[in-house]
This record gives structure tokens, C-alpha cells and sequence, in this order.
């Protein structure tokens, strides 16, 4: 379904194309102070049009707060943001409904929901309904670190930073510009991985089992379109470690350890270090070099060509929806 989460549950709706899009969240912390103005830096980064490789499609993604919020604090009641959408081109997806492109989810989505689904830019499977994720992760991070009412930090609070450390396979970001500029001219896209990092997350938090961190923070980041791949820590390298080269050594009474090849959890519950992880985005299905696919309409294989606005590559604009993820995961693991 489309919402997520026991002690803060989120509910994403909308379409790419449709009038407006955005997220509900209950079990928001009351008090907490808040408005569009606090959107504005995550939603900069989310951004296409900004950056070679990413849509030349604009939005302004201004949030607007309909419910949950009076004279510039969070009420306790669901709090609903919405953004309106603005620059469509729905034309440019006429020819997909029998069509449908390669690896994007056209064919799944119509037979799933029986042709009543939304296809104009990719409907609710589209990378913009992850507006509503880096809304949500907004407050998920306020409430992980609150202010008092005198405006000083009410508790330690967890500081969250991601990037993109690699695309196609390429970790020098120097290169990046190039390597998507190669791509593009070839009509093409790419992949990429992104790294996300909390600090200062306490000991204590998730449960064994079911309600892991791991497993609770990979079902949101698998919620993620284009995610393919998650690890924690050391993740599928360690596989290829022996354990004393993979344990961390406590170092100090805090439960400090001198490695972090564990990602910050242990058995399922975090241990007081960073909390690591990243994330495996594959290239962009919608590309512009001609493929040969199954055309339903003719019941033959034959070329299409893709049109619309489309990132060559999306995982320079997926870091922040990664970190709201991971940001999402740890306000509903608190008790």
C-alpha cells in the first residue's frame, strides 16, 4: 500500500502528471516549530533542472501545509504537505500505453491495476511522488533532534549527511560531469551508489528480528524508485572477511568501537556509532537511444523511441531522498 510506519506513519499519494502530489504523516511530536521555509533546503537538492544529467522538467515544489499546523507549530494532528504540479507534458507519454518502455514499471502498472492506472509521466511509479518522502523526512529530522521552547537543542540530536560516492562504476567525482555527459550523447543513462550517514543516533533503537533497523530502514529505502541494492556497514563485503578482521573492538565505555565495518547496529539494534549505509541506484530506464521492445498494439517486437524530460542520471538527485529514508525509519523506531 502506500503508507508506512507504527509511531510515525506516513501516507504518500498523487501522480507525476496529476494535480498535486505530496505526503500525510501522523504521530508527528506537537510543538515542534515549522514552516515551508524548513522544506526549502532538502527540496533544493531534490530538484531537476539544476544540474547537467538531471530532468530539464522545473517545478517549483512549493510545500504547502494544509493540516497539522497552528501559528507556526506542529499540532499533534496529522500533518498534511502538498505540492502542486505545474510543468506537465503528458503528450510525450501517449505512445506507452501499448508501448510500454523497458525495465520502468508501464506494463506492470496496467496490468496490476487493470488499465485504470495514471501513465502520464510514470503516474505514482513516477521519481516525483519521492517529493513526499523528503517532506516527510523534514519533520522526521526535527523530531529527531528537537528545540525547547527557549530555542536551545532539547536533547543530542542526530545529524544526517549523504552523497553520491559513485556513478557507472566511476568514484571520482571530478569525473562525474563526464561521465554523464558520455552517456547522454549516446543517448543513454547510468547508475549510480550513495552513501548516507547518521552521528549521534543513542544506543537502543529498533528490535530483534522484524522490527530491526535494518529491516525497517530497507523497506522504506527499497520504496525508493531505481533502488536495487542495500548495505549496512561493510555490507556484502564483509562476506569476504574473516571475523576478526570484520568485528569492531569496543574502545571506551560508550560502547565506542575502533571500526565500523557493523554500519552502527547490532542485532538488529543500533550501538551508539554512525549509523552507515548505501545504496545501489541502476540507470534510468527511460533513455533516449531507440530500443526494440514488445509493441502490444501490433503483437511485434519493433523500436521505440522514448520521449519526455528524464534524468540521464538519478542518482545525483536520490542522495537526499535516501538520507529522508533513513531519517523516516529512525522517528518511527523511537518509543
Amino acid at each position: 500500500m502506500n503508507s508506512f510506519g507504527q509511531n510515525f506513519r506516513i501516507t504518500i499519494f498523487g501522480e507525476s502528471h496529476g494535480e498535486a502530489l505530496g505526503v500525510v504523516m501522523d504521530g508527528v511530536t506537537p510543538g515542534i516549530q515549522l514552516g515551508a521555509d524548513d522544506f526549502a533546503a532538502d527540496l533544493a537538492r531534490r530538484r531537476g533542472g539544476t544540474a547537467p544529467g538531471t530532468t530539464p522538467r522545473k517545478e517549483a515544489d512549493t510545500p504547502g501545509i494544509v493540516s497539522g499546523l497552528l501559528d507556526g507549530h506542529t499540532t499533534g494532528a496529522p500533518l498534511t504537505v502538498m505540492f502542486r504540479n505545474a510543468n506537465t507534458r503528458s503528450a510525450d507519454y501517449a505512445n506507452l500505453a501499448d508501448h510500454p518502455r523497458p525495465s520502468h514499471a508501464d506494463l506492470v502498472a496496467a496490468r496490476k491495476f487493470r488499465g485504470f492506472n495514471d501513465p502520464r509521466g510514470g503516474g505514482h511509479f513516477s521519481g516525483r511522488v519521492t517529493l513526499g518522502l523528503v517532506a516527510a523526512g523534514v519533520v522526521a529530522k526535527k523530531m529527531l533532534s528537537p528545540v525547547a521552547a527557549n530555542g536551545e537543542s532539547a536533547r543530542n540530536g542526530v545529524v544526517f549527511s549523504s552523497e553520491t560516492v559513485e556513478i557507472a562504476g566511476c568514484d571520482d567525482k571530478n569525473r562525474f560531469d563526464e561521465v554523464i555527459a558520455e552517456a547522454m550523447r549516446d543517448g543513454d543513462s547510468v547508475g549510480g551508489i550513495i552513501e548516507c550517514r547518521a552521528t549521534g543516533v543513542p544506543v537502543g533503537l529498533g528490535e530483534p528480528f522484524f522490527d530491526s533497523v535494518e529491516s525497517v530502514a530497507a523497506h522504506l529505502l527499497f520504496s525508493i524508485p531505481a533502488v536495487k541494492g542495500v548495505e549496512f556497514g561493510a555490507g556484502f563485503g564483509s562476506a569476504r572477511l574473516r571475523g576478526s578482521q570484520n568485528n569492531d573492538p569496543i574502545v571506551d565505555a560508550q560502547g565506542k568501537t575502533a571500526s565500523n565495518n557493523d554500519g552502527g547496529i547490532n542485532g538488529g539494534i543500533t550501538n551508539g556509532n554512525d549509523i552507515v549505509l548505501r545504496v545501489a541506484i541502476k540507470p534510468t530506464a527511460s533513455i533516449a537511444r531507440e530500443q526494440q521492445t514488445f509493441n502490444f498494439a501490433t503483437g511485434e517486437i519493433a523500436p521505440l523511441k522514448i520521449q519526455g524530460r528524464h534524468d540521464a542520471c538519478i542518482a545525483l538527485r536520490a542522495a537526499v531522498v535516501v538520507e529522508a529514508a533513513l531519517a523516516i525509519a529512525l522517528a518511527d523506531l523511537y518509543r
